[in-house]
């Protein structure tokens, strides 16, 4: 399973950015909005180099994708028509373990792909442990019955009421149950990430 599993505070201070969408990370960014190290104050200039690498590394630990992984979604979102950069996004926003993030059943990504790769959830009446399983449209996502009261879902569920659910799903709160109806577009993908940087990135 892809993941990290190092200090995530550092990595979001590195970055700039709470790529881990947790608490701790959102305080440090605010108490220490600088990279770490004794001179992480002292790190003004950026190259190019640097700022396509960190929106790759952004998106990479986003979506929880070792380095070897992205670079292989990069390679099939280059070969696919249209733009690459947006080709890429679908490939991430398709993934198993995003698509129930995005359906409001974990509080953060990587809460999904752990219960994922724990065999809680069910594609198309299939157990599917891998969490960069590539949802298409018409998969129909279960949890396993049960599961269907674990605490941990059902909190998620609970508190989550404010969340936009994106349109290419179609969530059943009662059922506990996400029809895919479409694929995910540019639109869906967070508006933070500049895609186009990774581009130029893996274009040298």
């Amino acid at each position: 399973m892809a993941r990290y599993t190092g200090p995530r505070v550092r990595i979001a201070r590195r970055i700039g950015f709470n790529v881990f969408e947790n608490k701790k990370g959102d305080k440090a960014l605010q108490d220490r909005p600088y990279p770490p190290g004794e001179n992480g104050r002292k790190r003004t200039r950026e190259t190019d180099y640097g700022t396509q690498l960190k929106e790759k590394q952004k998106v990479r630990y986003m979506y929880g994708v070792l380095e070897k992984q992205f670079r292989n979604y990069y390679k099939e979102a280059s070969r696919m028509q249209g733009i690459t950069g947006e080709n890429l996004l679908y490939l991430l926003e398709s993934r198993l373990d995003n698509t129930v993030y995005r359906a409001g059943f974990a509080s953060t990504r990587p809460q999904a792909r752990q219960l994922v790769s724990h065999r809680h959830f069910k594609v198309n009446g299939k157990f599917v442990d891998v969490p960069s399983y590539h949802v298409k449209p018409g998969d129909e996502i279960t949890i396993k019955d049960s599961s269907k009261d674990l605490i941990v879902i059902q909190h998620t569920i609970d508190t989550g009421q404010d969340r936009v659910i994106p349109s290419w799903i179609d969530v059943d709160n009662k059922n506990k149950s996400v029809k895919v109806v479409a694929s995910p577009t540019r639109s869906d993908a967070s508006s933070q990430i500049e895609e186009q940087l990774i581009v130029e990135l893996y274009s040298k």
